[in-house]
Order: C-alpha cells, then structure tokens, then sequence
C-alpha cells in the first residue's frame, strides 16, 4: 500500500523540499525521515526488470548554487510497508566528481537495479537521515500513467461535453464551440460576415493552451496515436473511465476516430484540406463565444492528412469497420492526388504577408523540406495501405533525400521522419537494396556521439542525455527515447535490445522526475504517484487567475496529465520588459528563476501570460503528449488491470477498499464534505497522531476543519468499530 501521505497536494511546491512526510498507522504515527531534493528517482517507480538508479546531486551552478550536498557511504532501499532496509550500498560518483554544465550539479548514483522483489520504496541515505520520495516497483507501475497521459486528449476535445462523472466535478464543461458563428457555423477567415461560407468544422482537439485546431498537426496526432496502438494493440483496455469506455472498442482508438472524424470534415471537395480553425478562447471552453473561422487551403495540409487517411484506413479496415475505412482511404487518394498536382500552394496563418493576422497562434506552415518530409510520409502509408506501385516508386525514387539519408544522422527532431523510413523498409514487396540502405544507415547513424555512444559514456547524470535544450524540450526527451525503441523494432537490433530499452526508459524517468528539479513533468499527478510536479502551467482554461490557475491555491487546478514543454534556455519575458509594457507586469524575479541557468534547470511552474511569455516553457501540446504516450507505452504489458469507476468529485480512480468515499475540497479551506454511500464515524488525527476530531457523520456528510491549524490530517472512516477507509486532507 502506498504511504498515506505521498503525493500530497502542497500549496508552495518549493517547499516540498524540506517537507517532513509522516507514515501514520492504526491510529498510531510513525516518524518518517526527511524527503531530501537531493535524492532523485523517478516518482512513479520502475518496472521489476529496468535499471533502477538514484541519483544523488549537490548543485554547483545556477538558482541553487548556494545550497551543498554531500551523500553518505551508506544507502538503502528500504520498504514502506515495514521500514525493513532491503537493499543496501554505497553511491558511486558520477565522472569523477566533475560538474555536469548542462545541470550545473554534481552527482553520484545509488544503482539498486538487482532488487526486483514488487512493493513500495524509497532510497535513504542513512548517514544524514534524509531520503528520496516513495516509488513503486511493479511490471504495471505506468498503466495508470498512461491512461491519464490518453485522458488528456478527451479534456482537449472540442465540441464535446465533459461531464462530471467522466471528467470529475472540478473539470466537467459543457460542450465548447458550438454556439452561433462558432465551429459548427465557421466562416473563411476574409469573408467571415458571408454566410455562404459556412462549413461545419467541429470536433477535433484544442492544439494546445490555445483552441485552435491546425490540420498538419492534427494529422501528426493522430499518426502517433495509430503507431502507438499499432505497435502494441494488446494494452489499450476499454476502460479509461470516458463516456465511450465500455462500447467494445479500446479507448484509444475512440479518440483516433474523434479526430479523424474532424479531419474528415475539413478535405475540400477537390481532395485539398483546409490548414487551420480558429476558436476563441475563454475559461471554461464553453464559456467561449467569439467566432471561429478557418483559414486557406495549402499543400502541407493535404500531404500531412493523406498520411493519417491511409494509415487511420489500414487499422479500421482490421478492426472490421470496413465502411469508415473505405471512405478514409478514398480521402487519402484524393488528398494525394489533389497535393501531387499542387505541389507548392502555401498559406501562412497570422501573418500579414497572408492577411490572415489573429488566425490561430502557431504557424501550421511548413517550408520545402517539411512538405517532402510529409509527402515521402504519404507515400508510405498509402502504399501499405492499398499496395500501388505509384508510391513504392516515389518513396524509392526520393528516400535517400531524407536527413537520415542524406546525412547519415539520426536525431530527435526528427525521429517522426526517421521512423517512416524504417517502417517502409520493413514492409513486404519493397525493394531489399532500399529496406538494407534505411536499415544500415540508420545502425550507424545510432552509434554516434549523441546517441549509443552517449549512452555508453554515460554523458548526462540524469542518464537522459540531449544535445540541445529548446522549446518543448520534454518532447524531444520523448521522441529521443522513441529513436532506441525504433532501433528495436526495425533493425534486426537484437544485439542491443537490452542497452536500446534501458537507453529508452531512461527519457521516462526524467519525465517523471529525474532531474536536478527532482520534478515530475506531468501535471497534477499526485493522486497517482507523483509528489512534485506540474501545479500550474499555460492553458488558456487552466489560465492564471482562473478557478483552475494552481494546484492547492486555486478552486480546482489543471486537469491530470498533460505533459508540459519543459527545460528552456532560450525563454525570456517580452522584449517591452522590463518597463515599456504598458503598466503589464514584468517579474524580474521570475525571469531570473530561468534566464540563463544551466540547460536542465531552465524551468519554472508558473503560468502568466504576457509579457512573461510562461508558453514558452509550461505550455502543453497534443504533440509533446502523443509523443509521450507513444514512448510511455512501449513499457506498459498486456493485461494490465484498470478500474472503470470514476471518483466524480476529482475525476480519479479511487483506490483499492476507498472506491464509496471521497473528500472535497482537498485542499479545504474549512468545510470538508465527506461522499460516502452509508452513515459513519469520522475520526481526523494531526500529524502528531492526536485525536482531532470525532464526530458521527450521515450520508453524504460533511465536517467543519476551519479551526484546526493549517496542516496534513488523516482522515479515517470507521463503521462499527471498524476503520473502512483512510485518506489524506489538506488544510490550508
């Protein structure tokens, strides 16, 4: 059983780091020792089999650099349930003992990989009595993960209604957009007062903290979602607790469906797609009224979609859904077709150049490299997909002008690209020259300086090295993981398969907080596993003053697991900062929390707007998501057990024997009320153990907190003198 206490919802999470966590029992309460922010591991846990290392780190450069630590000789893995020391050892020093430049720490690792035995953890260090945060190991510890990883795709659905007994009472919203003029009235983007210009656009996904929806990325999406189910049909259950769980199909493929279904909508009779649809903003969604408009048609759009047509048709065609498959196949024919003659059409969203200022906020548009990028993309699938020579001749014809060809280079930013490449050379009917050239080239593309060869000089002491920190750097970490699982999948790789996983899962653990933040990159996790993480970030429902602005301040705080951008050298406030901003704030402080500090630690959990420009760094995307969940589920086995029951206060699975009791607020400011389905005593013991409050509750009841101090409490259930139910409380 996980410790009560893990994953409290702390109102300052810079606290955290001298927080005492207290394991309290029956109804006694047993000291724990000090969670140390030196002790870093990943707070989800591991599977039985990985490599398992924590790391150790004393800080050297950057906002810390005042602060030392030094580890003892003597470590532990110690099990929660008992508080017996399992596994011992001694850390060793990570490269001598120099500093790491891109975190700006000093490290040593504590390698308990041998100890396989299923339960839940932490590493002490017993010569200072300080500790890392609990962590379970166990072949199913990211089922759960990634579920609310999927979950995040139904929170960013457009024209869909979230009610509370699916997306829990603090996110439940009424269907967003489809109000007069809005998705499903959408209107030309330069004739928006022309009624004849109506199309119905609705669906689809809110891209990002914005609304709006870019059809090149949409198709991306939904391509990543389709290899992700593709590579690994037997783990994505039915049962992630959304209105569509339980018809048959697995989740997943519901929303691969939700956005093919709008990507379908937006193809042009002439088999062009139109590139963009722009909604207006608001919190909640659906308190949105602006109009939505879409912009132009261009060649990028239609290249991308024929690519997510022809592989969307091959799956639904083997799920037996033969009819949606036919008509997916036949857009992707005449995207194709209408693309393959229209080679350069170019339209650029907000841009005056396009008098398209205001439409959307990214720019969708590619240059000439992106278009062939997504045209060689194209080809593969369609030709997969209904075996036309025609595109087996262009991929052959043009293969070798892909980076990976060209330059015998293989890189993160490109490992969607990559990828294509090597899928097609494992495809039956292609030319064995071809399929030996991809594969070969990409083997050795893979042993240079910052891939195997990183790995092997061990390079990063958070063990997930990368090149270049940029904007959306977790993204990268992901698809950088995806390029080792990829160098499995496609390259006869058997020689490295165990190097390849263990390089793999090393971008997860740092996702999930191995790192010098000691910071799960995941949001508002806490009630699954996580206990420093993602509070805040930009969203424009989850934005900054709004009832969702943060976790334990605000009312509600953002939605679980939305994957954030991550580390940012290049972030920096406006250029009207820091005083020609019109009166707007600028926040010399917060800007200095990141602006030049090593690479790794260029991050902040905050969420303003401009000019402090917090997108650029805690901004989510459905791409830095799909990307995730593609690499996150390649660790997920079969089988796995999830339970379908949705807690409606908080959106949750309840946990095992707690399934008919929630507790809301939580955090509370007072008033507690208590959901359970029969009457009930009600005991709340402090920190210290001591009897609080005691007192007879009804169904449904509810208990007055506001005069106890602010503080952790136990709050314990007991129904003829036995205790049915334990939880945690925030008071605040």
């Amino acid at each position: 059983m996980i410790s009560l206490l893990k994953r409290v919802r702390l109102k300052y999470p810079h606290l955290a780091w001298y927080f005492f966590f207290l394991i309290v029992g029956l109804p006694g309460i047993v000291q724990a020792q000090t969670v140390s922010k030196y002790i870093v591991v990943d707070q989800f846990g591991y599977r039985p089999g990985s490599e398992k290392i924590a790391v150790i780190r004393n800080p050297i450069t950057g906002f810390d650099a005042a602060e030392s630590f030094t580890p003892g000789d003597n470590y532990a893995l110690v099990n929660v349930s008992d508080n017996s020391q399992v596994y011992s050892g001694t850390p060793e020093i990570w490269n001598g003992g120099n500093e790491d430049t891109s975190s700006g720490d000093k490290a040593w690792w504590f390698d308990f990989s041998t100890y396989d035995t299923p339960g839940n953890y932490y590493v002490l260090d017993i010569d200072n009595n300080v500790r890392s945060y609990e962590f379970t190991i166990n072949e199913n510890v990211y089922a759960e993960v990634l579920k609310h990883a999927v979950r995040t795709f139904f929170y960013q659905r457009a024209g869909y209604s979230k009610p509370a007994q699916y997306a829990g009472e603090d996110w439940a919203d009424n269907a967003s957009h489809l109000g007069p003029l809005q998705d499903t009235e959408c209107r030309r983007y330069d004739d928006k007062n022309n009624a004849s210009t109506e199309r119905d656009l609705s669906g689809g996904w809110y891209d990002a903290g914005d609304y709006n929806k870019y059809t090149p990325w949409t198709a991306n999406y939904i391509i990543g979602m389709l290899n992700a189910y593709e590579s690994n049909p037997d783990i994505w259950g039915d049962n992630y607790c959304l209105p569509y769980s339980g018809n048959g199909t697995p989740d997943l493929i519901d929303e691969i469906k939700w956005g093919a279904d709008h990507l379908l909508r937006l193809q042009e009779p002439d088999g062009s797609l139109i590139s963009v649809v722009s909604l207006a903003g608001a919190s909640p969604p659906s308190s949105a009224t602006g109009q939505s408009l879409y912009g132009g048609v261009n060649t990028t759009s239609a290249l991308a979609s024929a690519a997510a047509y022809a592989y969307a048709a091959r799956i639904f065609s083997d799920l037996g859904m033969s009819s949606y498959s036919n008509t997916l196949l036949e857009a992707a024919k005449k995207a194709w077709d209408w693309a393959d003659a229209n080679p350069n059409v170019i339209w650029k969203n907000n841009s005056a150049e396009y008098n398209s200022v205001g439409i959307g906020a990214g720019q969708q548009e590619t240059d000439d490299y992106g278009r062939f990028a997504y045209k060689i993309r194209a080809a593969v699938h369609l030709y997969q997909t209904t075996g036309d020579a025609k595109y087996k001749t262009f991929v052959e014809s043009n293969y070798q002008d892909v980076h990976l060809m060209s330059w015998n280079y293989a890189f993160p930013f490109e490992e969607e690209n990559q990828q294509v490449l090597l899928h097609y050379a494992s495809l039956p009917g292609v030319s064995s020259e071809v399929a030996s050239s991809i594969k070969s080239t990409y083997k050795a593309a893979m042993e240079s300086t910052n891939n195997f060869s990183a790995f092997y000089s061990e390079v990063d002491p958070y063990t997930a090295h990368l090149a270049d920190y940029v904007w959306g750097s977790n993204h990268i970490k992901a698809r950088k993981g995806l390029m080792f699982m990829d160098y499995i999948a496609y390259t006869d790789g058997s020689d490295k398969y165990d190097d390849a996983t263990k390089a793999a899962e090393r971008y997860l653990h740092y996702i999930h907080g191995v790192n010098p933040l000691n910071f799960c990159y995941l949001s508002n996790m806490y009630d699954y596993g996580a206990d420093n993480g993602v509070n805040e970030f930009y969203h424009t429902w989850f934005g900054d003053g709004t009832d969702w602005d943060r976790v334990g301040t605000s009312t509600y705080g953002p939605a679980p697991g939305y994957l954030v951008g991550g580390a940012n050298p290049s972030y920096d406030w406006d250029g009207c900062c820091p005083s020609g901003c019109g009166g707007a704030t600028c926040d010399a402080t917060q800007r200095s929390r990141i602006v030049g500090q090593p690479s790794q630690k260029a991050y902040d959990d905050f969420n303003t707007s401009w000019p402090m420009n917090s997108w650029s760094v805690t901004e989510n995307s459905c791409g830095y998501q799909v990307g995730y969940i593609q690499l996150l589920s390649k660790f997920v086995p079969s089988g796995s057990q999830l339970s379908c029951e949705v807690n409606v206060t908080t959106g949750i699975q309840p946990s095992a024997g707690n399934e008919h009791v929630t507790l809301h607020p939580n955090p509370t400011d007072g008033v507690l009320k208590i959901m359970t389905r029969e009457p009930a005593e009600v005991k709340v013991y402090n920190v210290l153990g001591s009897l609080v409050i005691d007192q007879k509750i009804a169904t449904n009841g509810q208990i007055d907190m506001k005069d106890l101090p602010n503080g952790i409490y136990q709050v314990c259930l007991f129904k003829d003198g036995q205790k049915v139910y334990q939880g945690k409380v925030v008071k605040r």
